[in-house]
């Protein structure tokens, strides 16, 4: 998942100016005496993450904080305390942090220039390490901080232990975590963007193909396939809009915190801000420690987009039975039955529908995490990565899934077509036709009513009504009524903004074509 959810956005200029400064002439880099060798540090591996082969069999390296405990915690509280198996997928983001946190703490005179770029050799070391499947990552070492950390010390020795200098892991994690969550919104962002030119792209090639509307799961009125396809592309829009809003609210630093308290050392928190690409430092060190808002938004947003999604999948479901008909899913978006020969299910939508209970679940897990903490930071807190990395993945997934399933139906014109006549669609617009005639709405309702009793009585559809039929529910029939009469005469006389009108929904597709740069040639 980490190379599905990093962007470009990692490389601000401010902050690559930043940390190659004075890097001309660089400090070498030795491994010094430690508990363990470095060369541990950089096999390839292992199947398992929980431990490294190293950790099992020597005895437990002291922890960092470990300066005021006599007895080491027992393997039970270490495997159900870590965090490593999940939060590695942080690494790059901890790097990023550390290394701009170096190079203020130089700036500011909290360390030498040399150690600062001993720090930042090593740092980039590790991510090379870690990128190449050569970093053993160990639980002993409980997180991803801890981890790198302890990896710089045995790569550098003592410039690694100053790089912790007024910065705690509470406002560590959650510069990290908001690095993170900034990225991943621009990953779904994108992803949302590639399903609704799919969608605008499909509402293309079925130009002035009517189908029934529904309410209810009843026939309605008739409605354009086109302007159906494009509310899926409006919602999708808003989910792009909450997500964008989102991140802006994100976008504020916790680095410089520490604990909870701040610290009284000369550090420039504006500086460590500016060089990630945030808007400014969190004004209070409290809050910046504990908040957790981000989180819940983000998920909440991405719980609409699954919910969206969970909707187009249930409508195409739907329309792909043999009830309805209404579209065939190629055979490499479908698949079979191990019992029935004949099966062709549209299984991605259905899971697609099933998986917006996972985001949503993922959702209800932050809130229940978050009810009732007291400020500041609590170790609770550390469950909010897993529910947050499985609600991303999931989302772009479904995103991309439903994009994949909309270029691969083809609707069926014909069918389509032959189930237009049922359902006395164009009823509504026969009670416009009496109101243009002078006649009260609910008048002409009770009117159209009568009509549709008098239709089921003779098996047939309002349109084969005989003038005479009409004139004995009311006198103001007339032969024009004949215009409004049949689901293409009804969508034709469709003129209100946003409607289904032909000349309407030309202009929503042509917006949206324009918006998202689409070529239809």
């Amino acid at each position: 998942m980490e190379s599905l959810l990093y962007s470009s956005s990692l490389q601000t200029p401010a902050f690559s100016s930043l940390f190659n400064k004075s890097l001309s002439t660089p400090t070498p880099i030795l491994p010094l005496p430690h508990t363990h060798t470095a060369k541990s540090r950089f096999e390839p591996l292992s199947c398992t993450m929980s431990h490294s082969a190293e950790a099992l069999t020597n005895p437990k390296e002291t922890k960092l904080w470990g300066g005021r405990f006599e007895e080491s915690v027992t393997d039970i509280v270490e495997k159900f305390t870590e965090s490593i198996s999940f939060d590695k997928q942080l690494y790059k983001h901890d790097i990023m942090g550390s290394k701009a946190h170096a190079s203020m703490l130089a700036q500011q005179g909290l360390i030498s220039l040399s150690e600062r770029d001993s720090i930042l050799k090593g740092l980039d070391e590790i991510e090379r390490s870690i990128e190449a499947g050569e970093f053993v990552w160990r639980t002993d070492r409980e997180d991803v901080h801890m981890n790198i950390e302890a990896a710089l010390t045995d790569m550098v020795g003592e410039p690694a232990k100053k790089l912790h200098t007024a910065r705690s892991r509470n406002d560590q994690v959650l510069t990290d975590f908001r690095l993170w969550c900034r990225d991943a919104i621009d990953r779904i962002v994108a992803s949302i963007r590639n399903l609704q030119v799919a969608l605008v792209k499909l509402a293309l090639k079925n130009e002035g193909l009517i189908i029934p509307g529904y309410t209810h799961l009843q026939r309605a009125q008739p409605v354009l396939l086109q302007h159906l396809l494009l509310a899926f592309v409006e919602q999708l829009d808003r989910d792009a809009g909450r997500l964008t809003d989102c991140k802006a609210r994100l976008n504020f630093s916790p680095l410089g915190a520490c604990a909870l308290a701040g610290t009284g050392l000369p550090i420039d928190r504006f500086m460590t801000s500016n060089a990630l690409g945030f808007t400014a430092p969190m004004r209070n060190s409290i809050d910046a420690v504990s908040d957790r808002d981000f989180v819940l938004e983000f998920l909440s947003a991405n719980s609409i987009i699954a919910v969206h999604l969970s909707r187009i999948g249930e409508e195409w479901v739907l329309w792909a039975s043999e009830e309805f008909g209404f579209i065939t899913p190629s055979d490499s978006v479908s698949t079979g039955s191990s019992i029935m020969p004949q099966k062709k299910n549209p299984d991605p939508m259905e899971l697609v529908r099933g998986k917006s209970a996972r985001v949503i679940g993922d959702l209800v897990t932050l809130l229940t995490l978050c009810k009732g903490l007291p400020l500041a930071y609590n170790r609770d807190l550390q469950e909010d990565k897993e529910p947050t990395f499985d609600s991303v993945k999931t989302v772009i997934g479904m995103l991309e899934v439903t994009a994949e399933f909309a270029q691969n139906i083809t609707f069926n014109d014909e069918r389509i077509r032959k189930a237009l006549p049922a359902g006395y669609l164009d009823a509504t617009t026969l009670a416009d036709y009496l109101v243009k005639k002078g006649i009260p709405f609910r008048t002409s309702h009770d009117i159209v009513g009568r009509s549709v009793a008098l239709c089921v009585s003779k098996n047939c559809q309002l349109q084969d009504l005989s003038l005479e039929d009409m004139r004995s529910l009311s006198p103001v029939f007339d032969n024009d009524v004949y215009e409004f009469l049949g689901v293409e005469n009804a969508v034709k006389k469709f003129s209100s903004y946003g409607s289904t009108g032909l000349a309407c929904v030309a202009d929503q597709l042509g917006y949206w074509v324009s918006k998202l740069e689409i070529n239809k040639s």
